[in-house]
């Protein structure tokens, strides 16, 4: 039996549902404008000096919009916090940096249809009372439950308000101290797959669990296919529309077509579908690792796997993002972190489902398609990814 690390600190993030009034929803939406059009501004003038061989640096870009924009054509900054201004162009130049280094991708300027709506809330006024919070120039916000206390002195680190379709919330991370759990000192192995959604399994199976694939139950199912037949509706809606006039007159809108009143409301239905399966799949993530986790083992090995490769297969690519490996990985990661459990990333070249977990033959010409794993040495014969979870369990690290 084993100990967690105990009585270090570490980072707790908490979301949360927020009731705003009418008048404090068109300054979120406002805020929101601000971060967007920041980090395009800071985006454009980066490729604008490039194009003129120099250099441009964060600072400088932020004393002219405060000095030089805020005053003359761009004075509706002012009706939002200096803060969110600032912590865009900061994001801006963070995405660029990280390019720069072959990091990431090269950072796209944000969409004002396709972009994560958010911005930040400066900590420092972020205040916390029995039903809510206080803001900077957003006065009380009612919440559906009170934020976590903290200690006095502290803040809490990086709040942020975000818009996912339906309903505004907080996210905020605060510190606190790490738990000391009793683990069981045993490892236990992961495997992701796409017909399961994860295998899991101790050093000698006594210990096995199979995670169905949610997206194969027939609640998610039926809310795909509900938005199969939104999205043909939303296609036939346009193309109602933009048939509706002679080849050789100009269309009678005076705003593009997308902006359609009866196009808008059927692109509404289709996102909050989008995001009712998001949540399911996202729930069913929360539980599984909470379980996983709440086993205390001492070590969790999984495999690195390769995502970017796999999403290259055109017939697997829908099955695989849906079942959302990175995600699923994550949640692992930070909650076995406040149990000071150990996590283990194996080597994304290492025969977990070849090697024989009883007698350790490696079998060199197994398919995809066989599912099931007969050893021809020592003739051992069980499910191939549990087969692959045993080995993961018992790998050695260095």
């Amino acid at each position: 039996m084993g100990k967690g690390k105990g009585g270090r600190k570490m980072q707790r993030a908490m979301k949360i549902r927020l009731l705003p009034t009418r008048e404090q929803e068109i300054f979120f939406w406002k805020s929101a404008g601000t971060a967007r059009w920041a980090y395009n501004y800071f985006l454009s003038a980066n490729e604008q000096a490039y194009k003129d061989d120099r250099r441009i640096t964060e600072g400088e870009v932020r004393k002219y919009i405060n000095n030089v924009l805020k005053k003359t054509t761009h004075t509706w900054l002012k009706e939002v916090g200096s803060n969110v201004m600032k912590q865009s162009v900061k994001y801006a130049n963070l995405a660029l940096q990280r390019y720069f280094k072959g990091i990431s991708s090269k950072p796209k300027f944000k969409s004002r249809r396709k972009s994560k709506i958010s911005f930040y809330v400066n900590y420092e006024s972020l205040k916390r009372t029995k039903n809510g919070f206080h803001g900077e120039k957003i006065g009380f916000v009612k919440t559906v439950v009170a934020l976590p206390k903290i200690a006095k002195g502290t803040h809490y680190i990086n709040p942020h308000i975000s818009f996912d379709g339906k309903h505004w919330y907080l996210s905020v991370s605060y510190e606190v101290k790490k738990e000391q759990v009793e683990l069981t000192g045993e490892s236990i192995g992961i495997d992701l797959g796409v017909k399961e959604l994860a295998i899991v399994s101790n050093q000698d199976a006594s210990r096995k669990k199979f995670y169905k694939n949610i997206n194969k139950s027939a609640k998610v199912r039926r809310l795909e296919k509900k938005l199969r037949r939104a999205q043909r509706k939303a296609s036939r809606k346009l193309e109602a529309n933009t048939k509706s006039h002679d080849k050789n007159r100009h269309p009678v809108w005076k705003r593009p077509l997308r902006e359609c009143r009866n196009i808008q409301r059927q692109n509404k239905k289709i996102q909050l579908l989008h995001k009712k399966l998001t949540d399911i799949r996202n729930n069913y993530l929360h539980q599984a690792t909470a379980e996983i986790v709440k086993t205390k083992p001492s070590q969790v090995v999984m495999e690195d796997l390769n995502i970017k490769g796999m999403m290259k297969n055109k017939h697997l690519a829908e099955a695989i993002a849906k079942q959302k490996f990175y995600e699923f990985k994550r949640q692992i990661q930070y909650k076995a972190e406040m149990y000071g459990i150990k996590v283990v990333e194996v080597d994304r070249f290492y025969a977990s489902s070849k090697t024989c977990s009883h007698c350790g033959h490696i079998k060199k010409d197994l398919k995809l398609s066989d599912r099931t794993y007969v050893c021809p040495v020592c003739g051992v014969k069980l499910d191939r990814d549990l087969n692959a979870a045993i080995n993961l369990a018992n790998y050695k690290t260095a």
